[in-house]
């Protein structure tokens, strides 16, 4: 299993969203993203409907009628209805339950930074994760040390 860490030191959460999903949903695979806040939970929405000029990425919230359905579904946990097999934990807080799934992506800013690196250390133990940390570099992502 493959665990990537997003350290963001410029943009907030919703600028790379859409990224990871748009190249998740590429790959053929189902994302679930995860916040528990209502309120991020929303702006991470908007994300994903206003990202491509010419289209959005399809999305909608668990609990809704069509929820398997749904190629990105955001949660508050780590259920994923929509048969996901990629979680993007959008608030910077790692789940060990994120391990049931082919791969994690870790999304934390500088003050998550003491919890990210115990994360890492936890998960550098663990011989079945390659954890990857990626960075800023100016206005594209580059994967560090």
């Amino acid at each position: 299993m493959r665990v990537d860490f997003y350290h963001l030191t410029r943009d907030p959460a919703e600028k790379l969203v859409p990224m990871l999903a748009s190249k998740s949903l590429d790959a053929g695979k189902r994302v679930l993203l995860l916040s528990p806040d209502e309120v991020h939970c929303a702006a991470l929405s908007a994300a994903l409907w206003s990202a491509e000029p010419a289209s959005f990425l399809a999305h909608d919230f668990a609990g809704s009628e069509r929820q398997t359905d749904q190629p990105i579904l955001i949660s508050d946990d780590c259920a994923p209805a929509n048969g996901a097999t990629y979680i993007l934990l959008a608030d910077g807080q790692w789940r060990d339950e994120a391990l049931g799934f082919e791969r994690a992506f870790l999304l934390f800013t500088a003050d998550q930074i003491d919890h990210a690196r115990a994360v890492w250390r936890q998960l550098t133990a663990n011989e079945d994760v390659t954890p990857r940390y990626w960075k800023q570099d100016g206005g594209r992502w580059v994967e560090g040390p």
